[in-house]
């Protein structure tokens, strides 16, 4: 009797194989799942269902895998209980993509659907235009790290918004919460608000007004073309790494690759670092390709960014211009991936999934056959080295397209100037220079990679010094028409500026650290006629914001613009004749082993911002460290001297290139619990390690954290030094579901990703 029950219970029919939504990594798997007869023809892979899921078997989001025909026990598996897209929005491609960033980083299947899905499809919401203006637009604090205590409202709002901004009103009607949640995630410093100006839902058509054939080459480039050419019409996925100086004219040649892959019926993909450089750069696409080319970046509101996904997606847009976020962008047949400035930090996700855009790209290149075009004037070391060795396919453009020279660059010994008697952020000589640019009309640029006003503030009577109360570091002073704020930069947390110890009560405060915000009033203290252009993260918030002011300082609206980091790279201003840079040993000693890297980057980047027209350019490079041999190099604009010296020392230590390195980071609320926890990390992996062919690795730490705080979490740390390979990933995945069922891990978070 009870074999025949058993023989009923096995049935015939269609399963799915499913990745469910808000799983954890120690259970994060594929669960297969009953295809009831009336969604047999809904249910395919890429799309969304609702499925029940655990003992309670409440109604969670899935993504459909795969789904396959056989017979299943239908005593042990669950059906699916609804179909919640119209198509699959997930193409094949992007499934094979989450998989990919599953095994890679260290991420759930959903953590990696949320990097690929448009966020007005995150909640389960269709693409259906988004209607009505509103007054104020919300996106997330420059943070590392979200608090864990958020209510699933808030934690829901939080997950749209990643890598977009939206209205009020749209992220409530797609997340289905109140305007007050949106708020208190405002107060709580986690979501930063900002005025609204436009409907942003529309997208008015644009007609190419430029002719490709108007782009004359140099010799240089020429040849540099004819060569990316050969690689682009190869059979076979290629990558290229064209090392240009600053002013060398690799967008012309980018352009012209883009015309010869759309000539084959393809589509192309051009990547920067920075959302300030994306006005420019689709300004120029739109110039010569109009309405064909899309652009795709968090600063877009959600109703902006799914019309122009909708516009990709539909093949009415070929070309996608964008920062990070838009290497996901569904794009067919792509002929061409663009990586400009290619050695930026900040092609690296923060938040989980860890990918690097360059991995990401490697990986759709090699599906469509496609050729990936790595750009820089200063490489990163990797990238470089690849080519060195015959990885990549080396091009270089040694000369400015103009003909100009590169700008002429001093360095200033900032110890001379306060042995005689100058104590402030200026030498005298750049000050002078300054008032030359000013009587003669042309126009200067000023780079301090540090935003707000005082970045240090200390009671002289006790020694209190003004700290986050949710992360271990000093707090920042900005200034604003309401009086001034201390900001932590890591948590977005605000507090009123008293001018008084909040543990003494003393009024003798000592406040030091300078930040472009002083720089800005200190430049019109000292030229009150002159018109200054400030542009950080304090002054970007709103939208348009990089547009206006960039466009401002193009039309000579403005005659000195103070920025940080935003303003050093892929910007053209004909008229820029000077370059101050500042407090540039901040960079150079920031204890990061790219430290010397950025800071080659950073300084030679913003030198090329000089000198761009008819005139000669000049900078001037403030630094109490003038003999460093770094400073020297990036004044000589000589990468390839200081790639051999870096080389030297990354081999000797046994930094990347030369290993992969992989860092595992435990937090937890209690400092004590989250030590203890780093150290049985250390002991599972190293046990994890014993159960496979001995692999070379090497373990430092575990140690606190930099930044020992964030959000109130105390972080502890181990580096890694390995091969990112398959047996060391599979390690690191089961150490990881080992230490969740590990009670010494029961209130930590443990993350790892490879740096």
């Amino acid at each position: 009797m009870d074999n025949h029950t058993n023989q009923e219970q096995v049935i015939k029919g269609k399963t799915a194989q499913i990745a469910v939504e808000k799983a954890l990594y120690s259970f994060d798997r594929l669960y297969s799942y009953a295809i009831p007869y009336e969604l047999e023809d809904a249910v395919e892979p890429g799309r969304r269902v609702l499925v029940p899921f655990g003992r309670g078997s409440r109604k969670i989001a899935g993504l459909v895998f795969n789904v396959q025909n056989g017979e299943y026990n239908a005593t042990e598996i669950k059906k699916i209980s609804d179909v919640i897209d119209e198509e699959a929005y997930i193409n094949p491609e992007m499934l094979e993509l989450i998989k990919w960033l599953k095994a890679n980083t260290f991420c759930t299947y959903y953590n990696a659907v949320r990097c690929i899905l448009p966020p007005v499809l995150r909640s389960g919401t269709n693409l259906s235009p988004l209607k009505g203006k509103t007054e104020k637009i919300v996106r997330l604090c420059e943070t590392e790290e979200i608090p864990e205590n958020l209510t699933p409202k808030q934690k829901t709002v939080v997950e749209a918004l990643e890598n977009t901004s939206a209205s009020v009103k749209e992220i409530c009607y797609l997340c289905g919460v109140t305007p007050a949640v949106v708020t208190n995630l405002v107060k709580k410093g986690i979501l930063q608000e900002s005025a609204q100006e436009v409907a942003l839902n529309e997208t008015e058509p644009e007609i190419a007004d430029r002719d490709i054939d108007e782009i004359i080459l140099t010799e240089s480039q020429a040849g540099v073309f004819e060569s990316l050419k050969t690689l682009l019409n190869s059979s076979e996925a290629k990558c290229g790494l064209l090392h240009g100086i600053t002013g060398s004219g690799k967008t012309s040649v980018f352009i012209k690759l883009v015309g010869e892959a759309l000539k084959s019926g393809k589509s192309a993909m051009i990547l920067v670092p920075e959302i300030s450089l994306t006005p420019q750069t689709i300004a120029i696409f739109k110039g010569f390709f109009g309405d064909n080319a899309a652009v795709i970046h968090s600063g877009l509101s959600m109703g902006k960014r799914t019309a122009e996904y909708k516009r990709i997606r539909e093949g009415s847009a070929r070309i996608v211009v964008g920062t990070r976020s838009a290497v996901f962008a569904p794009l067919e047949n792509i002929g061409i991936i663009v990586i400009d400035e290619e050695g930026e930090h900040t092609y690296k996700s923060e938040r989980s999934p860890r990918y690097h855009v360059r991995d990401i790209a490697k990986q759709r290149c090699f599906r469509h056959k496609a050729m990936l075009l790595l750009a820089s004037a200063t490489p990163s070391m990797e990238s470089y080295r690849n080519a060195r060795i015959g990885k990549y396919s080396l091009l270089e453009l040694n000369e400015r397209y103009s003909g100009n020279a590169l700008p002429d660059v001093r360095i200033i010994d900032m110890k001379l100037e306060q042995a005689m008697g100058n104590k402030g952020n200026f030498s005298r000589i750049l000050l002078e220079q300054l008032k030359s640019n000013l009587e003669k009309g042309e126009q200067s640029l000023i780079l301090l990679n540090r935003r707000g006003f005082h970045t240090f503030i200390c009671c002289i009577a006790c020694g209190e010094v003004a700290m986050c109360p949710h992360c271990g570091v000093p707090m920042t002073a900005h200034k604003s028409p309401y009086g001034t704020k201390l900001s932590c930069h890591y948590c977005g947390y605000l507090k009123k500026y008293t001018e008084q110890c909040e543990k003494c009560n003393s009024r003798f405060i000592r406040q030091t650290g300078t930040g472009t915000q002083r720089i800005e009033e200190e430049l019109q203290e000292y030229f009150p006629s002159a018109r200054i252009l400030r542009m950080d993260a304090d002054t970007t918030m709103t939208k348009g914001a990089y547009e206006r002011g960039f466009n401002s300082f193009g039309n000579r609206e403005y005659d000195i613009m103070v920025g940080t980091q935003m303003v050093a790279k892929g910007l053209d201003f004909p008229n820029v004749t000077l370059v101050g840079i500042l407090l540039i040993d901040n960079s150079l000693y920031a204890g990061d082993y790219v430290g010397y890297e950025r800071t080659f980057s950073l300084i030679t980047q913003v030198v090329g911002r000089a000198g761009r027209g008819d005139k000669k350019g000049r900078a001037f490079l403030q630094t109490f460290t003038p003999e460093h041999y770094v400073l020297r190099l990036a004044a000589e604009q000589d990468y390839r001297g200081f790639y051999l010296e870096e080389e030297t020392i990354r081999q000797a230590l046994l930094f990347p290139p030369f290993c992969d390195l992989c860092v595992v980071e435990i937090c937890d609320v209690v400092e004590q619990n989250a030590a203890g926890a780093s150290f049985a990390f250390a002991e599972i992996f190293e046990n994890a390690l014993k159960s496979i062919n001995p692999i070379p690795i090497r373990i430092l730490g575990p140690v606190k954290s930099g930044v020992g705080s964030i959000n109130g979490r105390f972080r502890y740390r181990l580096m890694l030094k390995c091969k990112n390979s398959p047996p060391f990933r599979d390690v690191m995945s089961k150490s990881l579901i080992s230490a969740h069922y590990d009670k010494r891990f029961e209130y930590c978070k443990v993350n790892a990703w490879f740096v």
